[in-house]
Parts: C-alpha cells; structure tokens; sequence
C-alpha cells in the first residue's frame, strides 16, 4: 500500500517525518511518498482533497472535513508559538493606533493559514490584507511593500535582525482569550482511507517522532537538505518550539483548543453551526 503524504521543508515536518519517510522504523510495508510545498499549497491541495496524508493548517481543515479527519500525531500546538504582528522600528502600537490598524497594509502568510485566522480574531476590522508565502513577509515590511507583517515559523527567530520589532503577538491574544494552547497546524487523513490503515499510520507517525526524539539534539542530514540554508542553532529553535508532546498525542486539551479554535473559525465566517463530533480519528 502507497500513500502520498504532504508536508513542509520546515524542520518541525522533517523532524517528524523523516523516520517514516526514509524507513528508519518498520512501516509494517506501508510506502508513502513525500511531497513538500510549503503551508498554504497543502491548504489549497486539502480543499481539493489532493494527497491521502497531508499536514494543514486549521482553518484548511475546517473546510475540508467531509474529505479529510485529524490524526491524534504529527500537530502542531503548543504555548508561545503563535505568529508575530511586526513592523519597522518605531511603530508604536498606541490607543490612537488601534483604529489606523484596520486601515493599514498587512501582509499575511495565506488565507487558509491558522495565522490568518488568529489575526482576524485579534483584529476583525482589518481591510488591507496582502496574502504572500510566509518567507516574504519580513522583506515586504524591510522595504516597505507593507507596512505590518505577520510572520510564522522561522522568521519568529530572524525579523530582530533585519531591524523589525514586534507590534503584538498574536497567539499570546489567543491564550489570554480563550484559556487553551494554541493550535497551528494538523496531520489529517482521508476519510476514505480504511480505518484500521488510518490506525496505523497514525502509530507510524508516532513512532516516527519518538525516533527522532529519541535522537535529539542531532540534527539529521534529512532535516538540514530542507531547511533552506538555515543554521542548526535556528532549526533546534524552529523544532524546540514547534514539537511537543502535543505533536505525539493530541490528548484532551489539544482535542479542547482544536474545538475552541473550530468555533472562532465559524464565528468569523459567520456560520451558524456548532463543533462537529468527528473532528478527529477515534
């Protein structure tokens, strides 16, 4: 059995997934076959149900769930690991400010992405958005293509030394909001697919991770083909905060925080429709 599984190059996916990709555990005969593209292809590919295995964003998800269902390993969730409102320096995000927000240039990482969706609940208003691959958005705001920035994974480390600063962040809004971690992206599964298969390939991406755990700090040869010339200090950084012990289990309280995040979502959409009860994989 082959199955085609979507992911990033960013070091969290190749983290995860390189024990399964690259057969370093037993796959029981499974073969996948990697495909990489960066969030918000895979977002776009989830709504037309494109890969049987695929890694999206939230918001992704919650369209495409006739198609897809989460897999309890290979998210990512966690405290202090929401995307970042910058611009240059000497922005100041004051009470006479916060209305001219809503009226300013923001790029933003895709319209399907969770960090969209966290920028919409923080600021509902806003109307001039400019939605570009997340690697652009620290150079759009330097030269002044834009004039706010929300950046994602590995930029969280760098916009300080292309002299950006922080205006919010925006997933600390979350969590004193909503009281739950917050949810990023997940592993979702066609429907489709046999459930005793979707059991086990849910166990291999567990068991993936648990390989490369159990062989961190080193940083595999797999991990650093993908990350874009990134040095290991950024790619520790990019898979310490993006890699917990939701990533193996989701568990009560992520299954908690995908829920309250799924109602946002419809709130924002204006969808008159409460949680699903089959978000996830039993």
């Amino acid at each position: 059995m082959k199955l085609t599984l979507g992911f990033s190059p960013c070091p969290n996916d190749t983290f995860i997934f390189d024990a399964l990709v690259n057969k370093k555990i037993d796959t029981g005969g499974l073969e996948v076959k990697a495909v990489m593209e960066d969030v918000e292809t895979l977002n776009q590919w989830a709504l037309q149900g494109k890969l049987d295995i695929t890694k999206l964003s939230f918001p992704a998800f919650f369209q495409s769930m006739d198609t897809y269902t989460l897999l309890n390993a290979g998210s990512a969730l966690g405290k202090g690991v929401g995307p970042l409102l910058i611009a240059r320096k000497g922005f100041q995000l004051t009470h006479e400010k916060t209305d001219a927000i809503n009226e300013l240039s923001i790029a933003l990482p895709g319209i399907n992405t969770t960090a969209h969706l966290l920028f919409s609940y923080a600021w509902p208003n806003a109307q001039n958005k400019n939605f570009m691959i997340f690697s652009a958005i620290e150079d759009a705001v330097v030269y002044g293509k834009t004039e706010l920035g929300v950046i994602i994974h590995e930029n969280r480390f760098t916009y300080q030394q292309k002299g950006l600063e922080k205006v919010m962040d925006l997933g600390e809004y979350w969590e004193e909001k909503k009281k739950v971690p917050i949810p990023l992206g997940g592993i979702a599964i066609k429907r489709s697919i046999d459930p005793q298969l979707t059991l086990k390939v849910d166990r291999l991406i567990r068991k993936s991770l648990e390989y490369s755990f159990a062989h961190y700090p080193a940083i595999t040869d797999y991990v650093k083909q993908h990350s874009q010339a990134m040095e290991e200090k950024v790619m520790r950084q990019h898979i310490d905060l993006y890699v917990n012990d939701y990533s193996l289990d989701l568990g009560k309280d992520g299954k908690d925080a995908i829920k309250t995040l799924y109602e946002v979502f419809a709130m924002i959409r204006d969808k008159k429709e409460t949680t699903p009860e089959k978000l996830f994989v039993s």
